[in-house]
């Protein structure tokens, strides 16, 4: 049964969330430690085939105004790198709060600030693919 996934792609790290085969709940899959853009996609690649994948979600960092900051640039970039390595439909999720969100869920369930460094991109990967469930709906 195909599903979705949800990445929340930063410097150092991919936090990656896929859907259940209904397309209405996230849960938090994996994080990528980067170690550059081939072998990134490379393992990507290889969740997208293990977990039949036909969307991935991606959260786009913005700022409160709206523009894409240097940050966002460097999400574009990756999004333009996958485009040529897979495919699958690409969806960009606006992403402005997630990771506040993220933090703030983990500090509530009482997860150490070293543990929360761990899994706050697999978090907020969660959060990004929820909010696009939640609005496709």
């Amino acid at each position: 049964m195909e599903r979705f996934m949800g990445l929340d792609v930063g410097d150092k790290t991919i936090g990656v969330a896929i859907s259940d085969p209904f397309f209405i709940t996230a849960q938090g899959h994996s994080t990528i430690i980067r170690t550059g853009i081939k072998k990134d996609i490379q393992k990507l690649k290889e969740i997208i085939k293990e977990n039949e994948v036909s969307k991935i979600v991606v959260g786009l960092p913005k700022n409160m105004n709206n523009s894409i900051g240097p940050q966002g640039e460097k999400v574009l970039d990756f999004v333009s790198r996958m485009k040529k390595e897979l495919n699958n439909e690409i969806i960009l999720q606006d992403e402005r709060l997630t990771t506040v969100s993220a933090e703030r869920i983990l500090i509530e369930g009482n997860v150490s600030r070293k543990n929360r460094k761990k899994v706050i991109d697999k978090v907020a990967s969660t959060y990004i693919l929820q909010s696009y469930l939640d609005m496709i709906k």
